[in-house]
């Protein structure tokens, strides 16, 4: 595919500082896209990014997407801006962000639910709400969620983020014939366990060889894949899982 290909377009990725979302938003940069960052923390070029890739294609947006009035203030009116900006049009969105937290239900506090739900589902729901009314007024655009293995299979002290994750994949579901009509396509990538910062505040990891854990690299060209289909195809859903999931405690 032409690194050409998505030059003079406007993609926004959220979880953009880190993991997935940062891997998607160094392929679209590379494609001489133009991105708008959304995360808690600023994105931090490397040396030899720099000298790779356009960084003024980059936009950075600090957000904490679980603080819905702060998600409303900074970014309802960058939509807007980007929606006015007839040069460079909104072509495609990945939401990346998301956390992990496990355990037993009941060691799970109120506060400690709220967050991670609002997190990992809520926010998604509420972004798209922003985000389609510009996707289809243009007549076309990708809206790409990352999902997990845990949205297909319960597992043990995951019940509250395999509930967010299972919500979420029912909502793109229930997106893509809503937003046919409007030829805009909607995807979702289920990966297994990926080699990040996902794990540094978690009593768990993959295991240490390469074939237990996913790179984000791997996922961030599945939604690639996804972003370059050819129009009147979509590709609903990617599952990716390392050749042999390995589980360590630390």
């Amino acid at each position: 595919m032409s690194c050409e290909i998505h030059r003079d377009r406007t993609f926004l990725v959220t979880g953009a500082s880190s993991g997935i979302g940062r891997a998607v938003t160094m392929m679209l940069l590379q494609r001489s896209a133009k991105v708008v960052g959304v995360s808690r923390r600023a994105l931090i070029f490397t040396a030899a990014e720099v000298d790779a890739v356009d960084t003024d294609n980059f936009r950075s947006i600090q957000c904490d997407l679980s603080d819905f009035e702060s998600l409303s203030e900074l970014l309802e009116p960058e939509v807007k801006r980007i929606s006015a900006d007839v040069s460079y049009p909104l072509i495609g969105v990945a939401l990346c962000h998301g956390y992990g937290d496990f355990g037993s239900v009941e060691q799970f506090s109120n506060e400690r639910i709220s967050r991670l739900i609002n997190t990992n589902l809520t926010s998604h729901i509420m972004i798209a709400r922003l985000i389609l009314p510009v996707l289809k007024t243009a007549g076309s655009g990708d809206l790409v969620f990352i999902g997990s293995e845990s949205s297909l299979k319960g597992g043990k002290k995951g019940a509250i983020y395999c509930a967010t994750k299972f919500g979420l994949r029912g909502f793109v579901q229930s997106l893509r014939p809503e937003c046919a009509s409007a030829n805009v396509r909607i995807g979702i990538v289920n990966p297994g366990m990926v080699d990040t910062d996902f794990f540094n505040h978690l009593d768990f990891t993959p295991g240490e060889v390469r074939d237990n854990r996913l790179h984000a690299e791997t996922v961030a060209n599945a939604v690639m894949s996804i972003f370059e289909m050819p129009q009147g195809a979509v590709m609903d859903e990617v599952s990716l899982s390392p050749l042999k999931t390995v589980i360590r405690n630390k």
